[in-house]
């Protein structure tokens, strides 16, 4: 009897493991599921958006930098509106942001260029404070759900029940339990993915602007230059009088 009902306990958990589905798996996973979803819901929410957002950035960004550099180069006058025809990019509202200044000194524009790359880098962050919220709370809450599902397992197993076949299922319980942590594992990991990659491509955009902005600044300091020499007027020297005014004699009798 002992061994025909180990057989019937194998059978009914192959039979589960072979028909399980989702709902059973948040049923075995236990409450620590649905936290888990609500992370992963947040995830997918926010990779496809910062997917879109960074889809439409790399298809353009070098054509219009080295377009506005290009005109900058040739007539700097007409760089200012092809920036900001641009401004649905960030590299266009980056570059436009110094140009729209009305003749300013080399170092206000500097200051104008590392403004608008701060802000726009910090724009191209958005989502990685959740995504880093996951990375840190998924595997703690699928540990989470593991340790109540093991104390479940495990609470009502009596030490004189070892060995015997009250603690058949004990095995099939402890199994159940690990679910939260893969799930907290899986969530966790996807999100570690695609946090790197934003990063990487975060990276990539501050060479862009870092290279783009030094580029824009020379060409400004030196058309600064030449207007500085070009307006610049000698000073000349006061004449020197060469004729001694008459001095009036002195002691005269």
């Amino acid at each position: 009897m002992n061994a025909q009902g180990l057989d019937d306990l194998r059978d009914r958990a192959t039979n589960k493991d072979e028909t399980v589905s989702v709902s059973d798996l948040f049923s075995k996973g236990g409450p620590a599921m649905w936290p888990l979803l609500t992370l992963s819901v947040l995830t997918v929410g926010t990779v496809f958006e910062r997917c879109w957002f960074w889809g439409r950035i790399l298809l353009r960004e070098r054509e219009v930098a080295d377009r506005i550099l290009e005109t900058a180069r040739n007539e700097w006058t007409n760089a200012g509106p092809i920036a900001s025809k641009a401004r649905d990019q960030p590299i266009g509202r980056f570059l436009a942001a110094p140009l729209k200044l009305e003749t300013p000194d080399p170092e206000l524009f500097r200051l104008a260029l590392e403004a608008a790359a701060e802000e726009e880098l910090s724009a191209m962050r958005k989502g990685d404070k959740l995504l880093e919220a996951v990375i840190a709370l998924s595997p703690l809450l699928g540990l989470l759900g593991t340790v109540l599902g093991l104390i479940g397992s495990l609470g009502s197993i009596r030490i004189g029940q070892l060995g015997t076949d009250a603690t058949a299922g004990v095995t099939l319980g402890i199994g159940e339990a690990l679910i939260s942590t893969a799930t907290g594992l899986i969530v966790a990991i996807s999100a570690l993915a695609f946090y790197r990659l934003f990063q990487g491509l975060v990276f990539a955009q501050a060479k862009l602007f870092r290279r783009a902005g030094n580029d824009l600044e020379l060409l400004y300091r030196q058309l600064w230059a030449q207007q500085t020499t070009a307006t610049a007027t000698p000073i000349a020297p006061p004449p020197f009088p060469t004729d001694a005014p008459p001095t009036s004699s002195q002691g005269e009798v």
